[in-house]
């Protein structure tokens, strides 16, 4: 079976090894088996010199909260993060808020074990993901007494032992606590915070832990640093002295909030990057691109013709369109320039030319019969491509609910960048920032194609060499627009939904966000982090590492967009709709990240027509509500009967993964329908959404068949 989601993690962990000639289990000349990086561990945490400028914010007197490279209250270098002692005035001016982040030369995980990654990479965000998971290392920490997600709403009180404060509104924010369990030494476990909902952009944040314990159920006690700070007791750290005033101000806040400083093991701040910052370069590229293309979309040229590729599709045609292109170059080689948008000299993107870019078409058999169609755009699992799904479900959607399809590949997160990802991941870490510039051009080339197929093709159609109409204009109706996708199609389709001005109704299968979550969860965690614990020496590097890269990924994934996907939308942009699909016991993709896009969209929880269990389960923040419902966005949970997810950081593996599973099931192709066309939620199921052997819904037997067997 081919792997179409995040299966394909594997794919490029092996490409990784294979084209990079990383060894992950070498000698001790291996790039796999450098010495222990002792600068990024110890007790102590301060060593290493200050970087440019210094890192750390700023006291109240203008001097740096920190001026080592390491915060001595994390009991490892780059711990806590993210932390506002690495926040700093933006020199250069540009950055929307006028802060910039700022880590020290040696703050950051060592490549291999020698180097550092530069904070230089980090210089043009003007604070943290609000998608950030809030972490910190104490020795021993277990998870015991911990809120786990079934226990989210108890965050919301104050007596919490883990405390999320909004320093702006003084709301607490609900969250649920792991202790990593993907690390493979006790010594090495991250304990992180994950908020159950989206952050609001630059916002100030508080962090509290306390009542936390060891294995024998004995609290651990603070780090001296943080002691000093608390108590107001005397320090040899500088770091003390310069924070007095800072922390006077976080205790005072937590103390309003009814949050006693005295058991605190430890606490901090940090500023999330303002809306501009995160979201600006993408809208900026979308509205230069589509000023270029106009109304009537790129020019394109036929490129091949298939004639009856399945039973379902009367012809599929790829055709190349002129792109507006907004990178340096479209190519990416090896070892070469870090990929970037073409800026002008203000900083804003430019277009630099045009690329071709294949956009595939299928046209069902439907069309001699059943009139106009919709336009029906997918996006593909994660590193696919345009192919996914054209003998599959993609072909039996458009065949059997009338519908012409259209597909491209999503550049920067296609087959084609799995070599630069697995650069980025191991050897070469200041490539990164060109992985997600690709992302933002891949993003518009989607957007382009629709506005090609709704222009152009809607009017003109698409001729033949022999001037018959390979696509007739009379099939179809432009007026109806919508997107589809699963896995990372359902993913990154958050931001596609946020952003796109001409679709406005769209299928999220499998969806989540942030990535730092999603991947922590999946079931390929085993590789990815087990080659990355190889490349950066510590667990607890590895978590900063996912943590640094949602900082660049934010300006392309959904953390950064569904927020305004129907309410306070981005500019020049329309009110959009979502319906959300999500397996619960999904291996690759867990729903608690499903649940996250949910709460961010205002989704509804559909109920079942069965009153007697109306829902597969009680979902935190979510609204349930009976259908027919017509307007908002909504989410649909399908019940495969598995184990219950696992409440940690691991990733389910009970039966066969449902994964792709729901996108075949009639009731979902009907669901889907429907809301693409009227905007109205029915319920299609024979009472839950369930593939079990009392409750066998349309296209249940056959997928277990096809993917399980």
């Amino acid at each position: 079976m081919t792997k179409t989601g995040f299966g394909r993690w594997s794919v490029v962990l092996s490409l990784t090894v294979g084209v990079l000639g990383y060894a992950a289990c070498g000698n001790d000349e291996s790039l796999g088996a450098v010495a222990t990086n002792t600068g990024n561990g110890g007790s102590s945490g301060t060593g290493g010199s200050a970087g440019t400028g210094g890192a750390g914010g700023s006291s109240p007197d203008g001097g740096p909260l920190l001026e080592a490279d390491c915060d001595p209250i994390g009991n490892f270098c780059g711990f806590p993060f993210p932390s506002n002692v690495y926040v700093r005035d933006d020199p250069s001016g540009k950055n929307p808020s006028g802060k910039r982040v700022q880590f020290g030369a040696a703050t950051l995980p060592k490549t291999g074990g020698t180097t550092p990654i530069s904070p230089e990479l980090f210089y043009g965000l003007d604070g943290f993901s609000p998608a950030s998971a809030p972490m910190t290392y104490l020795p021993g920490a277990t998870a015991t007494g911990l809120p786990t997600p079934l226990q989210i709403a108890s965050t919301l009180g104050n007596t919490s032992p883990t405390i999320l404060l909004d320093a702006e509104s003084g709301e607490l924010v609900p969250h649920w606590i792991d202790v990593d369990q993907n690390a493979k030494a006790d010594d090495q476990r991250s304990v992180m915070m994950h908020p159950a909902v989206l952050l609001e952009n630059k916002r100030r944040y508080i962090v509290a832990f306390r009542r936390i314990v060891d294995a024998a159920g004995t609290a651990i006690p603070a780090p001296p640093a943080f002691a000093a700070l608390r108590d107001g007791t005397e320090s040899t750290e500088p770091s003390v002295a310069s924070r007095r005033s800072s922390y006077a101000d976080i205790f005072a806040k937590l103390a309003a909030a009814g949050v006693d400083k005295a058991d605190l093991q430890i606490a901090w701040d940090f500023t999330t990057g303002s809306r501009e910052s995160i979201t600006g370069p993408i809208i900026a590229v979308r509205d230069a691109a589509l000023a270029a293309v106009g109304s009537d979309g790129p020019e394109f040229t036929l490129k091949s013709v298939t004639e009856n590729p399945n039973p379902e599709i009367l012809r599929r045609l790829v055709i190349t369109m002129k792109a507006p292109l907004f990178l340096e170059s479209a190519t990416y080689t090896g070892g070469g320039p870090v990929p970037a948008l073409e800026l002008d000299a203000t900083g804003k993107p430019v277009q630099n030319g045009t690329m071709d870019v294949d956009v595939l078409i299928q046209v069902p058999n439907s069309v001699a019969t059943a009139g106009k169609h919709g336009l029906l755009q997918n996006g593909h699992g994660l590193f696919g491509s345009k192919e996914e799904g054209q003998n599959g479900y993609l072909a039996k959607m458009a065949n059997g609910y009338h519908w012409i399809t259209l597909a491209v590949d999503l550049f920067g997160f296609a087959e084609g960048d799995i070599g630069l990802a697995a650069e980025g991941l191991t050897t070469r870490p200041e490539v990164l920032p060109g992985f997600f510039a690709r992302q933002i051009q891949g993003h518009v080339n989607q957007l382009v194609a629709m506005r090609l197929m709704m222009g152009r093709v809607a009017r003109d159609g698409i001729k033949l060499e022999s001037g018959a109409f390979g696509l007739d204009p009379a099939w179809i109706d432009g007026t109806l627009r919508a997107y589809r996708g699963d896995s990372q199609g359902g993913i990154m389709g958050g931001t596609y939904m946020a952003i796109s001005t001409d679709v406005t109704r769209g299928l999220l299968g499998e969806p989540g966000t942030p990535y730092s979550v999603l991947l922590n969860r999946s079931k390929d965690s085993v590789v990815y982090n087990g080659l990355l614990r190889d490349t950066y020496k510590d667990d607890r590097n590895v978590q900063i590492l996912w943590s640094l890269i949602q900082l660049h990924w934010d300006r392309t994934e959904p953390s950064g967009f569904v927020p305004f996907i129907n309410r306070n939308m981005l500019p020049g942009t329309p009110q959009h709709e979502v319906l959300l699909h999500d397996a619960l016991g999904d291996h690759q993709v867990t729903t608690l990240g499903a649940h996250i896009v949910a709460r961010a969209v205002g989704a509804k929880l559909l109920k079942s027509n069965d009153a007697a269990k109306p829902v597969v389960r009680d979902v935190f923040g979510l609204e349930q509500a009976a259908t027919p419902l017509s307007g908002g966005s909504a989410i649909v949970e399908w019940d495969f009967n598995l184990a219950p997810e696992p409440l940690t950081n691991t990733p389910p593996s009970d039966g066969c993964d449902p994964h792709d599973r729901v996108r075949v099931l009639t009731p979902a192709y009907q669901q889907q329908n429907e809301f693409f066309r009227t905007g109205t939620f029915k319920w299609f199921c024979n009472g839950l959404c369930n593939c079990d052997s009392a409750n066998e819904e349309l296209g249940c037997p056959e997928s277990f068949a096809s993917q399980c067997m």
